[in-house]
Order: C-alpha cells, then sequence, then structure tokens
C-alpha cells in the first residue's frame, strides 16, 4: 500500500487548482487499488471538501500516515512534514533566490522533494504541466485585451466562468475584425490557444498564404523555430540544428510582424536562442503588432514588449515602443500586452482534472512498477538530506555562493 495525501494550497495569492480533483481520484483507486487518499481540508480549492467526501475519500487535518504528499505551488516552511515525499512546484531548479531557504528547510527535514517541472521521458520531454490551459487562457485574454484597447467588445474575465466551454461560448459572441494572427509554439501551450483560435472558427492560413494575402476576414497561422529564425549562413537545416546550434541563427520573425495585428506567443524559449522581436524592431514603423498576449512570458527577454509581469486582478498593459516605456493601454501608440505570469489559475476546475490526468498515466504507475522507466528516479531532487546526482548542481546555490 501507498498512502497519499492531497495537501491544501497555501501560498498567497490564493491557488484553487488541486493535483487530483474527486473524479481523479476515484481513477486512481480504480487503476490502483493499492494506492489510498487522505485530502487535506480546504476552504479555496475549486473542489470542496464535502466532493471528496461524497466520492468516497477520507478528509483530515492528519497526514502524518501518509507517505507521499501532493500538491501544485510551494509549500511553507513551517507546513513541511519531515521524512515525507513531497511533489509541488518548488521553483528552484532555476535557482530561483527567493526558494533557497525552501530548499535548505527540504533538506534538514530530511524529505524528498519531486518537481512537477521535472517530471520527464527518457528523452527529456515534460510530461505533465498547466502549459494547456496557460495557452487556453492565454489566448482568451488576449482577446479580451483587444477588446479593451479598442473598446469594440467586453469580455468578462476568465476566472469568473466556470471552464473552457464557457470561454467559448462567451468568444462566440464577438465579432473580430478582419485582423491576422500570429502563434508561435506547437507545444502544449501553442496547442491549447490554438484550441481557442479554433473553437472562434477562426480560420487557419498557411505561411505563404499569411504574409502575401490579403483576407477579408480574422485569419491566424501557427509558426514553428524554424519559421521565425533563419541560420545566419543561409543554409536550411533541420529544427534540431536549432536546438542543438541556436547561436548559429538569427531572427526572422519582422516578416510576420509587419503584417500582424495581434501575436500570441506560446513558444518555449531556449537558452542561446535568437530573441523574437527586439525593442529596435517595435521602433519600426513596419511594426504593425497592436496587441501581444505573452503565454511565455520571460521578462526582458524574447518579446520585447513584454518588460513585466501583469496579473489576473490587472491583466494588461501598454508598452509604447518609442520610450520603451509602460503606458496606457489605450494610447493610440501603444501596444497591448497581456503578460499573466499564473494564467492556468484562472481555469482551475480543467487545470486540475487535465493536470490529473496526466499523472495519473504518467507518475503514479510508478509507484507500482518498480519505477521501471526512470521516472521517480530522474525527478527525485533530494534524498537523505542531501541534493540528488542530477541536481547537483544546485549545491553552491544552497549554501549561498551563488
Amino acid at each position: 500500500m501507498t498512502k497519499f495525501g492531497v495537501i491544501k494550497e497555501r501560498k498567497n495569492p490564493p491557488d484553487r487548482r488541486v493535483v487530483f480533483s474527486p473524479d481523479g481520484l476515484k481513477s486512481v483507486v480504480t487503476k490502483f487499488p493499492q494506492a489510498s487518499f487522505i485530502v487535506e481540508p480546504s476552504s479555496v480549492r475549486v473542489f470542496n471538501d464535502s466532493e471528496y467526501e461524497k466520492a468516497g475519500f477520507a478528509v483530515s487535518d492528519d497526514l502524518s500516515d501518509c507517505d507521499v504528499l501532493l500538491g501544485v505551488k510551494e509549500v511553507p516552511i513551517t507546513a513541511l512534514l519531515p521524512n515525507k515525499k513531497y511533489f509541488f512546484f518548488s521553483h528552484t531548479i532555476k535557482k530561483q533566490t527567493y526558494n533557497r531557504d525552501l530548499l535548505n528547510a527540504i533538506l534538514k527535514n530530511n524529505i524528498e522533494l519531486y518537481d512537477h517541472e521535472v517530471i520527464v521521458g527518457q528523452h527529456g520531454f515534460r510530461l505533465i504541466g498547466f502549459g494547456k490551459y496557460a495557452g487556453i487562457v492565454g489566448a482568451y485574454n488576449g482577446f479580451r485585451a483587444w477588446g479593451l484597447k479598442f473598446d469594440t467588445f467586453a469580455l468578462p474575465k476568465a476566472e469568473t466562468l466556470n471552464d473552457q466551454k464557457a470561454l467559448e461560448s462567451e468568444l462566440s459572441k464577438i465579432k473580430l475584425p478582419n485582423i491576422k494572427i500570429v502563434l508561435t509554439g506547437n507545444g502544449k501551450v501553442g496547442s491549447g490557444a490554438k484550441e481557442i483560435l479554433d473553437a472562434m472558427n477562426i480560420k487557419e492560413v498557411s505561411v505563404d498564404e499569411y504574409l502575401n494575402t490579403t483576407f477579408d476576414e480574422p485569419v491566424y497561422v501557427q509558426i514553428d523555430v524554424l519559421d521565425y529564425n533563419k541560420r545566419k549562413d543561409g543554409r536550411t537545416v533541420d529544427k534540431g540544428d536549432f536546438y542543438t546550434n541556436p547561436q548559429e541563427y538569427e531572427g526572422d520573425f519582422m516578416r510576420f510582424a509587419k503584417v500582424s495585428d495581434m501575436y500570441i506567443a506560446g513558444h518555449f524559449f531556449g537558452d542561446g536562442a535568437p530573441f523574437i522581436f527586439t525593442r529596435e524592431d517595435a521602433k519600426s514603423k513596419d511594426f504593425k503588432i497592436k496587441l501581444v498576449a505573452d503565454v511565455s512570458c520571460d521578462i526582458d527577454g524574447p518579446v520585447a514588449t513584454t518588460i513585466r509581469s501583469s496579473t489576473i486582478a490587472d491583466p494588461i498593459y501598454g508598452y509604447d515602443p518609442q520610450t520603451e516605456t509602460e503606458t496606457d493601454v489605450k494610447d493610440p501608440n501603444a501596444i497591448g500586452v497581456m503578460a499573466v505570469d499564473n494564467l492556468p489559475c484562472e481555469l482551475p476546475k480543467d487545470a486540475s482534472t487535465g493536470f490529473g490526468e496526466m499523472f495519473l498515466e504518467h507518475v503514479i504507475p510508478a509507484f507500482f512498477n518498480d519505477d521501471k522507466d526512470g521516472i521517480l528516479e530522474r525527478a527525485r531532487m533530494t534524498k537523505d538530506g542531501k541534493l540528488t546526482e542530477r541536481y547537483s548542481y544546485l549545491q553552491d546555490y544552497l549554501e549561498g555562493k551563488e
């Protein structure tokens, strides 16, 4: 038997997501009868305590008997239970200084930490995450921002709606002008954004059509890294070459910026890759983009208009390309920016359900098959009060040397 505890989220601002919905837990115990669960009570969680009880699961403040504790965001140091296995997003793998004390406390308490972000397959690709829901909400928020900037329509905040279907229902009520929308990325984030564009019945066109044709309806193009980057020597190689030798490439996004009205950034940005567009690019009279929905949200990074992250409470700001400063989003010279960095929080029910399905598929089996695929081994950051070998690069960070 393995006893799991579903912990309540204690971080502020409150996060309503959870690793498993009540139905998700029922699916786990159906497939793995040797698994049992206790749910810590929470007044914040999108699924209330009684829903778990009705599904047949104990709700209790006492998780001391659990072997494995499952959460979403960082657990406050004071709430850590010693000698347990924990799963949550620790935000430490990039040496984030604000969580150094947390990682030290995890070691001091002899906790085995498994970070959701490093649950990867044999080839290093992430197996679970909230990326799809970031893309869904990010695209929705982009259209909401368009309506606010140009006073053309009003959409309710995503967080006030129940699920993705409700978002799509609201979007079906608006009428867009004949704009061109460019979407970067075809991973989980890009796929989530594409679901929204397709649900709105916006026509998808090829790169050639997008760049060279005028349409009498809204259209979009989804582009991959070789569409908006090119080798400096002019050669055409495969995508693997771009990931292996990003320094040999330069950005080629301006050809899209010259004809686009709206940009949804759903790409993954790797170390050494060219910026998608720079502040100098945005100053150009050829730069036509009026609204950027930056789901990726790298500050002062590859999307030059993202000079800060925004919040669910205040999701949109204006960027003046000439002064490189923030301004009123309704300023005629401003590029509208939506850069909320915790988008899946606005769709907690769907995000939690989807996350649990991935966790059941990829992680839970490892507890009962001797981790034959190495899922747990790769994700285990700490053991016996020390960093595991895979994460030993964090030692100097832990000691405050960097």
